[in-house]
């Protein structure tokens, strides 16, 4: 059985979770991390204190009224994505404990692709 780390929890909202496999279950936000539980597998979850937490990155699409998924990025094991219902009540239960400077957008499929473009002609020369 799993054990949460969490002594107090601020929010709970049922999402998804695109590590891997896309599966269903239970983000739950608390005083001491950010918690993810498998509806199905009750062993099958994801727990990241705050201390681990380096950035969350939210995708933000029609400036700024629609967040599809946001990710957690971690300073030991690489990111983790997540979607809810009510994404902008998760990122503001996480601003609690992750510093504003912290929060940032992710990069836009056309900022993606200007990037590689650019960085293959600054390769060449």
């Amino acid at each position: 059985m799993a054990q949460s780390i969490n002594t107090k929890v601020d929010y709970v909202i049922d999402g998804t979770s695109y590590h891997g496999l896309t599966t269903y279950g239970k983000i739950m936000i608390g005083d001491k991390g950010f918690e993810f539980y498998n509806d199905k597998n009750v062993e099958d979850f994801i727990q990241i204190p705050w201390e681990e937490v380096d950035y969350i990155l939210a995708s933000v699409m029609f400036g700024g009224k629609h967040i599809p998924r946001y990710a957690v990025r971690t300073k030991k094991n690489g990111d983790f994505s997540f979607s809810s219902k009510k994404p902008i009540e998760v990122l503001r239960a996480i601003s609690k404990y992750v510093a504003a400077d912290h929060m940032v957008r992710s990069l836009s499929f056309f900022q993606v692709l200007k990037r590689k473009v650019t960085g293959v002609f600054k390769k060449n020369k």
